[in-house]
């Protein structure tokens, strides 16, 4: 444990620790007893707001995690989500000076490189800068990885480490597995980033799979001109892809766009297995034409077969409005518990179909499966598992540029025309059609095999040789907490008769004993009753929080 990680970690302690006891006092009222207590909308907005003045206060690495943290509604409740979306990674430049000693160090001379190179960055990022030069006449885009960076990330990757035990005391089990699972994913990919070698690689092999294809371009690699920490790449102009009023001016058509950027990433995820995994605004482009440009691939994926084929299943399922194949397939990926309450997820899935669509979704219907969640023991149902978080980051970010650009965009129409043009449609109704086939041949000869295994059991009735065995599933412990109860309730039975006759036929101080210990019983039998693992969840959508959100904007003015 160096010094300098260990003041890093005493300075974030500090800047998290008011969350962290708050957190505290909503498992326990007084922090070690008493019930739980709830939070109020208001309050966790407040919160929202303290954590993204933390993550600006403590710099790159942290203002990264909570980009990431913004697309993560396994871990975080939808008024923190909503706050950290508008976390931008949006830092100044360092001095030309420390840039120019990291481009003279991967590659020589800026002068013998360059024909000409601006010393003042278009563009800076916690993790690096992009500057205009000129190679041969020709305008290229040179990233430079930030000065002093990697020290940096790598002392807080450490603090991180050390601050998660510590993080998982404070949240349910469901949230404990998506926490520790973000945090391995977050230290791969923030490593990846910073790895300009990497980034090159994915760059060719993404621009590569859309060579030929109309309305996307990505810049060209110049390998001489780059190194682990240098990326020197094709300078390519256009109109960042949420300014829609110049959009509008040039004539562009928004929705075209939305459709071309959604068809763009269903191939990338569906047909190419690899994708550019951070398309928020600032590193996509619109030309005039309508083309959409991509930058900055330090962020990018795989997906391997297995998911690929689950997630060409979900997307089925949605475009055939096959509520139970969506859940099956969320099951089979690891992101639902098996053991989630399928009637409302079903419910909640409905309603996402909706809002895909671009409808307005029903406020009543909503209100009435948060009601519907509250009066169960409902633990959170949704996991992440490792694969597929950068696919959830994509996917999320995606559907809120597409929304800007129209906001009645209809994702499944178009995922669904994808799905039929590649033949996934037509592939999916031959499988469903096979399976039947197989099932009805398994009917067929259970049917044979069902009346000898009939006669056989009414046999072992007639001579009472029929015995029934069943055993009781209880994840949540509810037999337990009957005997629990029925074993307080017995010794409180034992002890008030007792403190009765010592009070009438003994001595006032054993009958103040016996009292002070039936009143230790009644607590622990109250407690039994009042407490619950319930987690407060509410589905929560895109467009609707966007809508919500310019209607609290609208009643501001």
């Amino acid at each position: 444990m160096t010094l300098r990680s260990l003041r890093r970690f005493l300075s974030v302690a500090r800047q998290f620790l008011p969350l962290l006891l708050a957190y505290a006092r909503d498992r326990r009222r007084f922090l070690l007893v008493g019930r739980s207590r709830r939070t109020s909308p208001e309050t966790r907005r407040l919160r929202a707001e303290y954590l993204l003045a933390s993550l600006l206060a403590l710099g790159p690495t942290f203002i990264k995690l909570g980009q990431l943290l913004s697309t993560r509604p396994d871990v975080l409740p939808p008024e923190y989500i909503e706050v950290l979306t508008d976390l931008q990674d949006q830092v100044p430049p360092a001095e030309w000076d420390r840039a120019r000693v990291v481009i003279e160090e991967e590659l020589g001379a800026v002068d013998e490189h360059f024909d000409e190179f601006e010393s003042e960055a278009i563009s800076g990022a916690s993790l690096g800068q992009v500057y205009r030069a000129r190679i041969d006449d020709d305008p290229v885009a040179v990233k430079v990885r930030r000065p002093g960076v990697a020290d940096r990330i790598e002392t807080d990757l450490r603090v991180i480490r050390w601050s998660l035990p510590i993080i998982l005391y404070f949240v349910d089990d469901a949230r404990a597995f998506s926490l520790s699972n973000l945090a391995d994913e977050f230290e791969r990919t923030i490593r990846e980033e910073m790895d300009y070698v990497r980034e090159a690689s994915m760059l060719r092999e993404i621009r590569g799979n859309f060579e030929g294809e109309a309305g996307v371009v990505m810049p060209a690699v110049i390998d001489s001109h780059s190194g682990e920490r240098v990326l020197t790449m094709e300078y390519i102009d256009g109109t960042k892809i949420t300014d829609v009023a110049t959009l509008d001016e040039r004539g562009v058509d928004r929705t075209q766009v939305a459709e071309r950027l959604e068809r763009a990433y269903l191939k990338m995820v569906i047909e190419d297995g690899v994708f550019h995994a951070d398309p928020h605004p600032g590193n996509l482009a619109v030309r005039d034409d309508g083309t959409i440009v991509f930058y900055d691939f330090g962020m990018s994926g795989r997906v391997d077969e297995f998911v690929q084929g689950r997630i060409v299943e979900f997307y089925v399922a949605v475009a055939n409005r096959d509520i139970d194949g969506i859940l099956d397939t969320l099951i089979d990926l690891g992101t639902l518990s098996p053991q989630a309450n399928r009637a409302v997820m079903a419910e909640v899935m409905e309603l996402a179909i909706e809002d895909a669509r671009g409808r307005e979704v029903d406020t009543y219907r909503v209100n009435r499966i948060i009601e519907r969640i509250e009066d169960s023991i409902y633990e959170f149902p949704f996991r992440l598992p490792k694969d597929l978080a950068l696919v959830l980051r994509m996917a999320t970010v995606v559907e809120g540029v597409c929304v800007t650009l129209d906001e009645d965009f209809d994702f499944i129409a178009v995922a669904t025309t994808y799905l039929t043009e590649q033949g996934y449609r037509e592939e999916s109704i031959r499988r469903y059609a096979a399976e039947a086939g197989d099932q009805l041949k398994r009917s067929t000869a259970s049917l044979a095999r069902t009346p000898p295994k009939l006669e056989r059991m009414l046999d072992r009735f007639e001579r009472d040789d029929f015995y029934v065995r069943a055993d009781i599933e209880d994840s949540n412990d509810v037999f337990d907490r009957l005997a629990l109860r029925i074993v307080y309730g017995l010794l409180l039975a034992t002890t008030v008769p007792s403190a009765a006759f010592l009070y009438a036929f003994s001595t006032l101080e054993a009958a103040i004993a016996v009292t002070a210990v039936s009143a230790v019983i009644v607590l622990l039998l109250y407690r039994s009753f009042r407490e619950t693992s319930t987690l407060y969840a509410e589905p929560q959508f895109t467009r609707q929080g966007m809508r919500e959100r310019r209607r609290r904007e609208r009643g501001g003015e």
